[in-house]
């Protein structure tokens, strides 16, 4: 669409009633190509290296980490401290504001100041939000000026050539395969054997959790998500809440307690943890359970219609206040899928 200037993305942009992530997919756009027409006009293009960028938004102060997915959002106020660089992989592990960064898919950056709101927005190479930081009333602006500066690339008015949006994998089984699967599975002593696990017998999480089978799985009913939600809340239980994408995981650790159904958004509003989950795309409901010194790890997992992962929910371990047995009774009471 060669009428689509970086002038006229930005008039569409101020007109447009509906959030930027839904424009640029009726325009057949990336959402970055919304951000990188405001170059010049409020957003500075930025270096993503990890190593340099998070040291910077420590010093911002309180502010509010999101990451998305196409079926759900997470939201945590907090600080990002205890950074930990790695090459394939990163960590923030404050209690707030906890993540893993796959940082190859950490590819366009920017820092954006329009009508008074300030973020730091990261883009993967299709130009699919990764994670984004949204500043605060208590944020530190000076330090959010100098972050600007300091990481300012030195292009600020070049287009990006956003590669393909991959496809979804959909679920992917090697039937040779799934006897070494449950066989290894069995003898897992961390539950981070298992990316590798499943990715040695060259299967992905959808596919072995369909060739696994009972005990180490359990299909549930899409109700039992909503199910789910309601008893944490009416238990007032603490758990583990995972929501990613291919380049960022975001954990959120404690309870949730105000639910509100809002037509196909399940959202939990708490004061300083937000969620909204798009209940209508839920497809595939997993209980799974991986062996660890510790004991089983109990996850509630979710898939939408493509086979990609919406979330997860383990129960919060004991020596962080979780109760271990609560979480295993609540996951036990789960409805199964009809006819499973």
């Amino acid at each position: 669409m060669n009428d689509l200037t970086p002038a006229r993305l930005r008039e569409l942009k101020r007109d447009a009633t509906i959030r930027p992530v839904n424009l640029a997919r009726q325009l057949g756009l990336p959402e970055a190509a919304l951000v990188e027409a405001e170059l010049g006009h409020g957003a500075t293009r930025i270096d993503p290296t990890l190593s340099r960028l998070f040291p910077a938004i420590e010093t911002l102060g309180e502010v509010m980490a999101l990451t998305r997915n196409p079926s759900c959002v997470i939201e945590k106020i907090g600080r990002y401290t205890r950074f930990q660089d790695g090459e394939h992989a990163a960590m923030t592990l404050d209690p707030e504001i906890d993540m893993r960064m796959f940082p190859r898919h950490w590819v366009h950056a920017f820092a954006v100041d329009i009508d008074g709101r300030r973020s730091i927005q990261v883009f993967d190479a299709a130009g699919v939000a990764v994670h984004k930081v949204h500043l605060r009333e208590s944020s530190d602006l000076a330090a959010f000026a100098a972050l600007t500066a300091e990481l300012a690339l030195p292009d600020q008015q070049g287009l990006s050539d956003f590669a393909p949006r991959p496809a979804p994998e959909g679920a992917r089984i090697v039937e040779d395969n799934i006897s070494t699967l449950r066989q290894e599975w069995a003898r897992m002593t961390d539950t981070h054997q298992f990316n590798r696990l499943v990715h040695r017998l060259k299967m992905n999480r959808l596919g072995a959790y369909r060739a696994a089978g009972a005990p180490l799985v359990r299909p549930l009913a899409v109700s039992s998500v909503m199910t789910m939600f309601e008893t944490i809340r009416d238990r007032d239980m603490q758990v583990m809440f995972f929501v990613g994408n291919r380049g960022c995981i975001e954990i959120h650790s404690g309870p949730m307690k105000e639910l509100h159904q809002m037509g196909p958004w399940l959202n939990v509003l708490d004061e300083r943890f937000n969620l909204h989950l798009r209940s209508d795309h839920l497809a595939e409901i997993w209980a799974v359970e991986k062996p660890t010194r510790r004991g089983p790890a109990l996850s509630v997992e979710a898939f939408d219609s493509d086979g990609e992962l919406i979330f997860q929910c383990f129960g919060m371990r004991q020596e962080r206040n979780g109760d271990p047995e609560a979480w295993a009774s609540l996951v036990a009471e789960l409805p199964g899928e009809e006819g499973a």
